[in-house]
């Protein structure tokens, strides 16, 4: 695959996948997922490689998740139906490869951005970083991290960021025991380089069997998740989610009022 959205590097032992959309905040678009998934399983497949980090390109953002004009505005029950199967394949490959997967976060990770560091292995943030959940507020599903929040941070906890929508501090985060380790503004190159290099330092078979045992409850493939999928159909291309996407275009608060009888 010809890679137009990120950039991958491999250098020492460590695969660099990075977001390359700064202008955009490193939205995901379609196209996005599919390389992404395509480079994590490029990253298993390499022998030369012990350890994974993702991260965004530029200071503003590791990723605002789904990219409003060319994904989530213009979805309708097949597109859901695409979205929702492609985004199942990027998070089953990075929580199933036998690499470490390290998030290296700068600035917002929100939406599917934030869903991204949660199926990482570890992940670092820069001091500034800010952390959050909008698709309640923005017409998207976060349907994948209805499974995994809860085991990070504790049923209530994952309730409220996934109902409420608000962004959290880099230390609110680390003290909730969403990310692991905070970076002071400049160093999180320097911490990440240090994390991956302890890393390669401990045995490969070690790391895959403990990853490959944490990961076998499947968040991913329950009975749960393909109803969840399918009940969403007809809520995308709604009047109810083009509300949603319409108000954040125009940066005002939606109106859902109209849509409350029919829940």
């Amino acid at each position: 695959m010809t890679y137009t959205d990120i950039v991958v590097g491999t250098a020492d032992g460590i695969a660099t996948i990075t977001i390359n959309r700064p202008e955009v905040l490193n939205a995901l678009r379609s196209q996005t997922v599919r390389e992404l998934t395509d480079a994590f399983l490029r990253a298993d497949d390499d022998p030369s490689v012990g350890v994974v980090v993702l991260t965004g390109a530029g200071e503003r953002a590791f990723s605002v998740g789904g990219d409003q004009k060319e994904l989530v505005s213009q979805l309708d029950a097949q597109g859901w139906r695409v979205a929702a199967r492609e985004l199942r394949d990027l998070f089953a490959a990075m929580r199933g490869i036998g690499k470490p997967i390290i998030a290296a976060v700068r600035g917002y990770a929100i939406g599917g951005g934030h869903e991204l560091h949660c199926f990482a292995d570890l992940t670092i943030a820069d001091e500034n970083a800010r952390f959050g959940q909008v698709g309640a507020k923005v017409g998207g599903a976060p349907i994948y991290i209805t499974r995994l929040l809860p085991k990070l941070v504790g049923e209530k906890k994952a309730r409220e960021i996934m109902f409420l929508c608000e962004q959290y501090s880099a230390q609110e985060a680390l003290d909730m025991g969403l990310i692991n380790r905070i970076a002071p503004a400049g160093t999180l190159d320097d911490a990440v380089a240090r994390m991956a290099a302890d890393l390669l330092a401990k045995s490969p078979t070690v790391i895959r069997t403990l990853k490959k045992a944490v990961s076998a409850e499947n968040v991913l493939g329950d009975d749960v998740i393909p109803m969840i999928v399918e009940s969403l159909t007809s809520f995308f291309g709604s009047p109810e989610q083009r509300e949603a996407t319409t108000a954040f275009a125009e940066k005002r608060q939606p109106d859902f009022a109209p849509f409350r009888s029919g829940s």
